[in-house]
């Protein structure tokens, strides 16, 4: 048995990204939410996905560990799985992006490679990069899965931030300062700068 792709062919579908964005009457995008465990990816995602309810705009949130419980269920977190998570998710939002809707992830996806690799994948203002940013004492002391606790005491080994890497995006679309800043004003920004690139 192969798994050479040399017989498979894109089939290119009549009902383009384009007429799907008229119809939906917005542009389609991934809006990808990265930074340490806690630093409050999901909870900024989540109150974003209502907002653009509000506003009537179609969207969907990706968070980390809903998809880890289903379509990544078996990957692990070697930097070998973390990679191969992301770039499942990569290709699940490239696949909401073509279907029209503003799809939010919530992943640490710590490594710059990986984002890269996902930008890569989509268009031109496609791929907006937001770097929820918070001090990794702030995020300790925060918690509330209580991982770090786990980290510190080697329960929980290849841990984002205390025994793995995370690297810092270096060129982020949005910086969101999750430490210094409640919830409602970062989700003001998203939607500032999706108002102001002509996404919504």
């Amino acid at each position: 048995m192969t798994n050479s792709t040399s017989n498979l062919y894109w089939h290119q579908a009549e009902v383009t990204k384009e007429k799907r964005q008229a119809l939906k009457g917005h542009k389609s995008a991934v809006i990808w939410f990265t930074g340490l465990s806690g630093a409050g990816k999901s909870t900024i995602a989540n109150a974003l996905e209502q907002r653009l309810l509000q506003e009537e705009k179609h969207s969907y949130l990706l968070d980390g560990d809903n998809i880890r419980l289903g379509l990544n269920k078996g990957l692990g977190f070697s930097d070998e799985d973390r990679k191969e998570n992301i770039r499942r998710i990569g290709e699940v939002a490239k696949l909401f992006v073509d279907a029209g809707v503003l799809v939010s992830t919530a992943f640490i996806s710590p490594f710059k490679e990986d984002r890269q690799v996902v930008r890569s994948l989509l268009g031109e203002h496609e791929f907006i990069e937001v770097y929820v940013r918070c001090s990794l004492e702030e995020c300790e002391k925060r918690d509330p899965k209580g991982l770090y606790k786990k980290a510190r005491e080697g329960v929980i080994p290849e841990f984002t931030g205390i025994s793995s890497p995370y690297e810092e995006p270096s060129h982020p679309e949005l910086i969101l300062d999750s430490d210094k800043e409640p919830v409602e004003n970062l989700v003001e920004k998203v939607i500032e700068y999706l108002k102001s690139n002509n996404l919504i």
